[in-house]
């Protein structure tokens, strides 16, 4: 996240955090290490606007930019495009997105110490890369991407991990400290596990549903709202020459020039995707293009492969990712009828968006289309059929359709008083000592980059509370005389 993201309020709308980006830095910093990101540091303080420390280098150099992204920069780099809500212009040029994926470690990392990257299981393995097998989702079959299994590869034999089990409450006692958890087993057994400390990590939709079944933290009544996402405008067509889709992971480069700015007073603000991909987040995989070519244009044999491979080499993707600000109406609360397998009351999701989030949109189309212009491409976006896209609504006698990111957060925001917040700025419950909710859902604000490290940053940030905490109150007491020549 840039600095400016952690307090909207001078923009108009939102949040502000109980912390600062520098409060967070080296955390940021910590996570990078944890997760193994590659980016280039230089890249990001020019381009994007991060004041990364001096010095500061990224675990593993940038993952190579795809053809596409080379052809985009080739185009667009120095060009200028026309923001109409905000009333700017906005320079373009293609900017490399850090991953949390295995490149080519920085021999400058650590000082000069370098850095090994974590392959199976997070086990260090020096040669893992990633090689561009384009099924990052649902799968890295090279291991190079991270994912929350090199984590559990690194616990020790004390953590005792309880599979096919959902936690259903939260234990405290009379004064309000928790002391444990209740869970079910699939197979119907209620169990219970006690507890120090109770850390609950099972991301925001999750956090509120439990907190809710458990009638906790809820004095402030913001417990469950604020839900946000990175709602998605897709834009999608032909360039003129082949492009290379399908390489590589879905998105490595994009445009970072409306990420930021007084632009976001008239406008929710975007970072602009590349889709690597071609077409399939907007219309679905291959297929589709195969089926519309038999069926609509009666093609087959050979004339089927060569128009399929003329239009599929072609395809590109941009996608819009805008900030969403904390709205409490946009909440999670628990369904009065609906009930999971084991018999708990499953999320009831209330969602929208609201006029700042369309304006976004509004601007972001218009920028896709100059770009399209620039590029000489085919512009084949369509909303259409209706069914196909949940999102769809109807802005300045236009339409438009989003896709959902996935990235939820908000529902058990933090805050600086327990009267407007759920969790403090080390993400505890303010009514329930020994009881954190850590994740997306306590974030104030989305900001415009994918949520992932910010939320690694500030669960190392509690974690390192929750190990203070249980230091002080195991450490040996210092024992005083009570009368003269007592022994200690």
């Amino acid at each position: 996240m840039l600095p400016e993201d952690f307090d909207t309020e001078p923009f108009g709308y939102g949040r502000r955090w109980p912390l600062t980006y520098d409060d967070l830095e080296p955390f940021y910093r910590a996570a990078e290490e944890e997760m193994g990101v590659a980016a280039d540091s230089d890249e990001q303080r020019e381009h994007v606007g991060l004041p990364l420390p001096a010095g500061h280098v990224f675990p593993m150099r940038p993952i190579p930019a795809s053809h596409l992204d080379r052809v985009l920069a080739a185009g667009l780099d120095g060009r200028r495009v026309k923001d109409p809500v905000a009333l700017s212009e906005v320079e373009l040029r293609v900017v490399g997105t850090p991953h949390a994926r295995n490149g080519v470690p920085d021999p400058r990392y650590d000082g000069g110490r370098g850095y090994v990257p974590r392959g199976r299981d997070g086990r260090p393995a020096p040669d893992n890369r990633c090689v561009g097998h384009a099924s990052c989702i649902p799968h890295c079959p090279s291991y190079a991407k991270y994912t929350p299994l090199k984590t559990q590869g690194w616990w020790s034999a004390s953590v005792t991990l309880r599979d096919r089990s959902v936690v259903s409450r939260v234990l405290v006692d009379g004064t309000g400290r928790a002391t444990g958890v209740e869970y079910r087993s699939y197979d119907g057994t209620v169990s219970v596990a006690r507890a120090d400390v109770v850390v609950l990590a099972a991301h925001a939709v999750e956090n509120a549903r439990l907190l809710l079944l458990s009638e906790l933290a809820g004095r402030s009544g913001q417990l469950g709202r604020n839900l946000m996402d990175h709602p998605v405008l897709l834009t999608w067509g032909l360039m003129p020459e082949a492009v290379g889709a399908y390489r590589g992971p879905g998105s490595t480069s994009g445009f970072e020039g409306f990420r930021a700015g007084p632009g976001r007073r008239a406008r929710a603000p975007f970072r602009i995707e590349i889709g690597n991909w071609g077409w399939v987040w907007a219309k679905g995989p291959v297929d589709v293009d195969i089926a519309e070519l038999v069926t609509g244009r009666g093609l087959f044999g050979t004339a089927l492969r060569r128009a399929a491979g003329d239009r599929i080499r072609r395809q590109f993707t941009l996608q819009f990712e805008m900030e969403q600000g904390a709205d409490p109406a946009n909440r999670v609360t628990l369904h009065p009828t609906e009930r999971d397998a084991l018999g708990l009351p499953r999320p009831l999701v209330t969602y929208d968006l609201d006029g700042h989030v369309k304006a976004g949109m509004a601007a972001a189309r218009a920028v896709s289309e100059q770009i399209f212009a620039l590029l000489g491409a085919e512009d084949r976006t369509d909303y259409a059929p209706a069914a196909a896209w949940p999102g769809r609504f109807e802005y300045g006698g236009r339409t438009y359709g989003y896709r959902g990111a996935g990235h939820a957060a908000g529902t058990h925001i933090m805050g600086d008083s327990p009267a407007t917040s759920v969790v403090d700025a080390l993400q505890r419950c303010w009514d329930h000592p020994g009881l954190y909710a850590v994740g997306c859902g306590s974030m104030p604000s989305v900001a415009t980059s994918n949520p992932t490290l910010t939320m690694a940053a500030l669960a190392l940030r509690s974690a390192e509370a929750v190990e203070a905490g249980l230091a002080a109150r195991d450490r040996p007491a210092t024992l005083t005389p009570t009368s003269p020549g007592a022994a200690p």
